[in-house]
């Protein structure tokens, strides 16, 4: 496959303006917004490092309009972006300057929950935390919890593969959703995965979640709900350094524990939150976890004693079990809020999102360290311990151009050294446009050929979502350029435990 093996999204049959005509004759005029002050706020989703204003933002109500929309882009051969929320990282909801954003929240109902299934079904719009919300009356919830879920969507959480700090016992979105209804870019409805426990011919389901968007659009998902545990408890463990709380998490796993939750915060991340969210967090610490069991009362009493004799053996020099489901709420009230506390101590911070084999924690982290120094900016690191799944917060100020262009190469030398060590640019918050490079330093074009040809089997006039996730031939020759020219690719030397 060539690099035009995706079609062009810049035709010059496109007819933006012929597009418009039809779609005020069938979606509600306060459906349509096309103002300035109007779009202004969809121009970018949670990584505000890239923007692009909207043209119009179309709002619809229901399937119908959905479908009238997508057919309205095909014949008239204007690309679209779909937005749930816009609580993503990677820019994957950021719009196309020459196409219809398509926000998804108005289509926002619960539409059942059945407990003899434990399933429930709603639409794109939902929150996350609010399908929780409904089943708690029925002692059941939604697994997957996103530092964002108050806010971010489950039509979201589809497109990206969310996963939160309970994925590593529970499991990612894909884990969790059972069946998707689907309309693609000709407008035809389908469903994808089934009520049943297995269904006939390929898992498209599969390929569908975690596709940011480019595949069709989501208008009603299935999901698991599974019972609430009867107890949960948190264990703080504080060390003295990020080699040892690495080598610790590791010890955890391989001791045959698999916790409902394993994170981490380093001690920049620790000052950024306790003063936010005063969890009584140990301020001396160079790193602390949090270790979370469930389960009846007896097996978290068990769990939680073997793990603290795992971190003690480790080197922990504090260790503290909650008391109260209050407390227990409060230690992770800092982890959750990392995000926002970065807000008090930086003007920006760049949220990065990589994957790593758990046993080159330490490894990495320490070499993040040493970045630090490279690029000349602070980097606070919060992230899911127990899966490697690595968020480094790079804290910089977008009025200066130059802390910009450095923490953005930070971020960059961040991913592909998770490549150089055998993981993964992301983990849970996609590629969209923020990782599209660093997807030439992973794949191979062969690769990123196959990954074009699954796109193209789904929407063969490369209109959903284009530009994102799959870069071209010649964006990855130009990077390759690029890092030969400027040297960037200098991974300080990995130390060695």
């Amino acid at each position: 496959m060539n690099d035009n093996a995706m079609p062009s999204t810049q035709s010059p049959v496109s007819d933006f303006a012929g597009l418009m005509a039809r779609l005020k004759s069938s979606i509600p005029a306060h459906c349509i917004l096309s103002k300035t002050e109007d779009t202004r706020p969809y121009e970018c989703d949670g990584l505000s490092l890239y923007r692009t204003l909207p043209p119009v933002v179309v709002l619809p109500e229901n399937e119908e309009q959905i479908i009238a929309v997508l057919q309205g882009c095909k014949a008239f051969n204007v690309p679209i972006v779909a937005r749930g929320a816009g609580t993503g990282l990677s820019g994957g909801a950021m719009p196309h300057a020459q196409g219809i954003l398509l926000g998804v929240a108005k289509l926002n109902r619960i539409k059942s929950i059945d407990l003899q299934s434990a399933t429930a079904v709603v639409q794109p719009g939902v929150r996350n935390l609010a399908i929780s919300e409904a089943a708690a009356a029925y002692g059941l919830y939604y697994a997957p919890d996103p530092s964002s879920q108050i806010a971010c969507s489950i039509g979201g959480n589809v497109a990206e593969n969310s996963g939160g700090v309970h994925c590593l016992k529970y499991g990612l979105t894909i884990h969790n959703v059972i069946r998707a209804r689907v309309v693609t870019i000709d407008g035809a409805v389908v469903e994808l995965g089934s009520d049943a426990p297995d269904s006939p011919g390929l898992d498209l389901l599969a390929v569908f979640i975690g596709s940011e968007g480019m595949l069709g659009i989501v208008t009603e998902v299935t999901v698991r709900l599974i019972p609430k545990p009867a107890r949960a408890r948190v264990i703080m463990a504080s060390f003295a350094s990020v080699e040892t709380a690495g080598q610790a998490v590791t010890d955890v796993i391989a001791a045959g524990i698999i916790p409902a939750g394993l994170e981490m915060m380093d001690k920049r991340a620790v000052h950024m939150v306790e003063p936010f969210v005063k969890a009584g967090y140990d301020l001396d610490a160079a790193a602390i976890l949090l270790c979370e069991s469930d389960g009846t009362g007896e097996e978290v009493d068990d769990e939680i004693t073997r793990m603290e004799a795992v971190f003690r053996k480790a080197g922990a020099t504090r260790l503290q079990v909650s008391r109260s489901e209050q407390e227990r709420l409060i230690f992770w009230a800092g982890r959750k809020n990392a995000f926002p506390a970065a807000g008090r101590v930086s003007p920006d911070y760049y949220c990065m999102d990589g994957t790593i084999p758990r046993r080159h924690l330490s490894r990495v982290l320490s070499a993040i360290e040493q970045m630090e120094d490279e690029y000349g900016l602070r980097c606070a690191n919060v992230f899911h311990a127990g899966d490697g799944n690595l968020h480094p917060l790079i804290m910089f100020d977008s009025n200066l151009p130059a802390e910009v262009e450095r923490a953005e190469k930070f971020g960059a030398a961040i991913l592909e050294l998770c490549v150089q060590v055998g993981g993964t640019v992301t983990g849970e918050h996609g590629v969209g446009i923020e990782k599209i490079n660093q997807m030439c330093v992973q794949f191979t074009r062969e690769e990123l050929d196959a990954f074009a040809a699954v796109k193209t089997a789904f929407d063969p006039y490369g209109l959903l979502n284009p530009e994102k996730v799959i870069p071209t031939l010649a964006r990855c020759a130009e990077y390759g350029k690029m890092h030969v020219h400027e040297g960037d690719i200098r991974f300080p030397e990995l130390p060695r435990f």
